[in-house]
């Protein structure tokens, strides 16, 4: 016969957790001896180990009760039902997994893979961070707006970061970010975009300048964002607005083009 301390020693169990299923009615409590002991048999230690087995896996303990006095057929079933709840709590932990990776991630947290991707080819080019992060803050909200949009974007911002003259514009802004506005590296970069706009809409046509097609009230929360993460970015603004152009998520020429230009050719591209 076995004391109350070897029987949870050998079921693997505290005392005070046997008293415990005591006091709820799992297990039988037994008589006490002369010595004013309670003694237990082997079957109570089985008993026991079922019991902390069925509670370890998460059993509600009213659920043990059920259990214990089931017979085969129920014990399988219930067993079975148990099971299928712990792999649903297993896939809902691992989906939670996933989400603290991407937490971990920062930006990966927001945004589809293949803008990450983006982000991290315009560091790879060497832009400055602050643009970078311009760019992360203003696809957020584009990719929650119209994710069906998000890869014919994407398209369109590869096919611009092949253009060497279009990397070229990220990386003097970079140089121009710690400038005051009356610095002449701004008025350059001005005349430098307006030529490279001038030129993109000449070769593929003015809608392929800015044809995003955004909403008014998104545009002005993207400018908002891109001009208090990259200030310089309004004084940039205020110079291609005297160079027949306006806007900075959405580029609209605002003067008619220069004498001789030719007329605006539409390749495959055009919608």
């Amino acid at each position: 016969m076995l004391t109350i301390g070897e029987l949870a020693s050998y079921a693997g169990v505290t005392v005070r957790a046997v008293r415990h299923y005591h006091a709820r009615g799992l297990l039988p409590e037994p008589e006490r001896d002369h010595s004013g002991y309670r003694r237990y048999g082997a079957d109570a230690v089985v008993e026991l180990i079922r019991i902390r087995t069925l509670a370890e896996a998460g059993v509600p303990l009213a659920r043990v009760r059920e259990l214990l006095r089931a017979d085969g057929q129920q014990f399988d079933a219930a067993v079975a039902e148990i099971d299928e709840r712990l792999r649903a709590e297993i896939r809902e932990r691992q989906r939670h997994r996933g989400r603290i990776a991407r937490l971990a991630a920062g930006e990966r947290l927001a945004l589809p893979a293949e803008v990450v991707d983006l982000l991290d080819r315009l560091r790879a080019l060497g832009v400055d961070e602050r643009i970078v992060r311009a760019e992360r803050d203003g696809w957020i909200p584009l990719a929650a707006h119209s994710p069906e949009r998000v890869p014919e974007w994407v398209a369109r911002k590869r096919e611009q970061l092949a253009d060497p003259r279009f990397v070229d514009f990220y990386r003097t802004l970079s140089l121009a970010l710690d400038r005051p506005d009356e610095d002449p590296a701004l008025v350059g970069l001005a005349d430098r975009l307006a030529a490279y706009l001038a030129w993109v809409a000449q070769e593929w046509g003015e809608e392929y300048v800015d044809d995003a097609g955004l909403e008014p009230p998104l545009t002005r929360q993207m400018d908002a964002l891109a001009f208090d993460t990259v200030p310089s970015a309004r004084r940039l603004v205020d110079l291609l607005g005297r160079r027949g152009w306006t806007g900075w998520t959405r580029l609209e020429r605002v003067a008619p083009p220069g004498a001789g230009a030719r007329p605006a050719r539409r390749r495959h591209h055009d919608r």
